[in-house]
């Protein structure tokens, strides 16, 4: 599994994997005409990947065709990724999506003349904060 997450880890080899996954079954010629290096760097990735199960290769009269296999992705998925995919995990990439959003519903801007302890403890503190949030839980 550690070859999959170093194959993984670089990003011309996960360019290649979604070349394929467009296209599968390319030649080297094909696949080099749509990366910005040589035939030589494209072949290093190519065996990284191959080496890690990622991509089979076959011939085909005098080609070499690469093609993707996305069985180790998947088990990584199921080892690692689904492990983490607990509903708290859903909830925080949730929240993270909506505090990165573009649009801002309300704004609101106050200076506090105050210590940084003395405005966590505003913050924190749920019988303070009930104090000014107007009756909303937070």
């Amino acid at each position: 599994m550690d070859e999959v997450f170093k194959a993984l880890a670089d990003p011309t080899r996960r360019s290649l994997l979604d070349e394929l996954f467009e296209q599968d079954g390319q030649t080297l010629s094909a696949l080099e005409q749509r990366l910005p290096m040589t035939r030589f760097g494209v072949m290093k990735h190519l065996r990284v990947l191959e080496e890690a199960g990622l991509v089979i290769t076959r011939r085909r009269g005098r080609e070499k065709l690469h093609f993707l296999n996305a069985v180790p992705i998947r088990l990584v998925h199921d080892r690692w990724v689904s492990k983490y995919a607990e509903p708290w995990a859903a909830s925080m990439s949730e929240l993270k999506g909506r505090l990165e959003e573009e649009t801002m519903e309300k704004v609101f801007e106050i200076y506090i003349k105050t210590t940084p302890d003395r405005l966590w403890e505003a913050i924190t503190d749920s019988e303070l904060r009930s104090k000014y949030n107007f009756g909303v839980g937070v």
